[in-house]
């Protein structure tokens, strides 16, 4: 079948490669990624992964976390999640590129001349499991990507094996990370669309993602020690120049996948009214580079929709709410594919102070995360924003709930990111979805796809089981 996932296909890097070439040769074995160059494996599961998790963080990632609403086609807004629409459907495009950077991997430790690749791959592998693991929970994982080798019906691993145990995202971080300070060789690393090479790059990334990862489980296991020794070091992204990110164009095949569609499912997405209250209630311009004053507004004002309309009783007027901003359509060259940035590290960092699992200024950490923020999306930070409603300990709010609601806006079109801080703080407060699917429930985690029950059974149906009949209202592990 076309959509099986533990079927190694790679007919993309032969489309890559281009018609010049000897296709009949290339051809011959189909079944054989190795012949795949790492820096075409390379280029193509961080293009691949940063576009596809852009795309899904714009019309499935921001209705989860309210940051816009969908007019239309909008099941999933009514938290049907099993019901893909216009996106929504993470898992192939997470075990697509595990897959894909598995190759990568085994090539980078069994060979000499790639093993300049062995840390970035470890560190892209320990981001896509983190993705995966902490949408769906317990997943196929230490089996999941040998489908040459027999294993073709791999078993669910528990999401805290695939954080902590050996092969897993902590061990894959420390291990990519070392390696990529051990690495001594003259062979440069190629297909690097995220640092032109550069390994140190490599090495605040890791670092920035441990942070996040150590910081997402720490609820459940002691993290507080590995935290303070990676923010003592300070060899972790700490302004927007080290970014991990790639830069969309305006024009296609690279520019932002939403700019490439016809405009009605463009305008099928508008501010939702909980983005609405927040960023007004803040007084935050950021509200104008992400969205647009709607039509009929008769000034610079912006309007936003209740989440999860009931589209086939209600009447919406299009020209009466705020479309997303020029940036995710006509100037998509402003923007990035994100998969970690200084102000996401700030925020991390700035949480772990506060909860006094690192000892540091969490005032200081949070308001440089702020600046981060406002100057990767292009906005000036206005003088009194840190003073007013905005400000670390402003009267009514909390400070984690400040440092959450500023990763919060940030994080648009950043994959589920929103979502999944979401769940785990439960900042910013959610409003109920107008018409919902879910019994006014806000869900906790995405369920197992379809493919999944006829393709992997016995393991799913024990998977299924254990998240009460693949339910979205069975809490991850970190989350319980």
């Amino acid at each position: 079948m076309k959509n099986t996932f533990y079927t190694y296909i790679l007919l993309a890097f032969f489309m890559m490669l281009g018609c010049t070439q000897d296709f009949e040769e290339l051809n011959t074995n189909p079944n054989a990624p190795n012949s795949v160059q790492p820096s075409l494996l390379l280029r193509q599961v961080i293009y691949n992964t940063g576009d596809e998790l852009s795309y899904e963080g714009f019309v499935a990632g921001d209705l989860l976390s309210q940051h816009r609403t969908a007019i239309d086609f909008n099941l999933f807004d009514r938290h049907a999640l099993k019901s893909p629409q216009l996106g929504g459907n993470p898992w192939p495009i997470f075990y697509q590129n595990l897959r894909d950077n598995e190759i990568m991997l085994q090539r980078a430790i069994s060979e000499p001349t790639n093993a300049v690749y062995e840390g970035p791959s470890r560190i892209m592998k320990a981001y896509l499991a983190g993705g995966l693991t902490d949408l769906f929970g317990d997943v196929p994982y230490f089996e999941a990507f040998n489908g040459t080798g027999g294993i073709v019906r791999p078993p669910y691993d528990s999401q805290r094996a695939i954080y902590l145990q050996d092969q897993g995202i902590i061990d894959n971080l420390n291990r990519g990370i070392q390696a990529l300070q051990n690495y001594d060789d003259v062979i440069a690393l190629e297909g690097d669309i995220l640092f032109n090479g550069n390994l140190e790059g490599w090495v605040r990334f890791g670092n920035s993602l441990k942070i996040k990862h150590l910081l997402r489980i720490s609820e459940k296991e002691n993290v507080a020690g590995e935290l303070q020794a990676i923010f003592s070091e300070g060899n972790f992204i700490s302004t927007n120049e080290q970014n991990a990110i790639f830069n969309f164009t305006n024009t296609e095949p690279n520019n932002f996948r939403l700019a490439q569609l016809r405009i009605g499912d463009f305008n099928n997405f508008v501010l939702s009214e909980t983005m609405e209250d927040i960023m007004i209630g803040l007084e935050d311009p950021r509200i104008g580079v992400l969205f647009r004053p709607f039509e009929n507004a008769t000034s610079e004002e912006y309007n936003g929709l209740i989440n999860g309309i009931d589209a086939s009783s209600t009447s919406i007027e299009l020209a009466e709410y705020s479309l997303a901003g020029t940036i995710f359509r006509e100037n998509t060259a402003l923007l990035d594919a994100n998969f970690m940035t200084a102000w996401e590290t700030y925020f991390c960092l700035a949480e772990a102070a506060e909860r006094g699992l690192i000892t540091a200024n969490a005032r200081q950490l949070y308001e440089t995360g702020v600046q981060l923020a406002f100057d990767y999306w292009g906005t000036p930070l206005p003088a009194a924003y840190l003073t007013g409603p905005a400000a670390y300990d402003a009267a009514g709010t909390e400070p984690l709930q400040q440092i959450i609601t500023q990763k919060w806006i940030a994080n648009t079109i950043n994959s589920y990111e929103g979502w999944v801080e979401y769940r785990r703080t439960g900042y910013p407060q959610l409003r109920p979805v107008q018409a919902s699917l879910n019994d006014g429930l806000i869900p906790v985690r995405m369920p197992y796809p379809a493919e999944e029950e006829a393709l992997n059974a016995e393991n799913y149906a024990a998977a299924a089981a254990a998240t009460n009949g693949n339910s979205i209202n069975a809490p991850v592990w970190w989350d319980e």
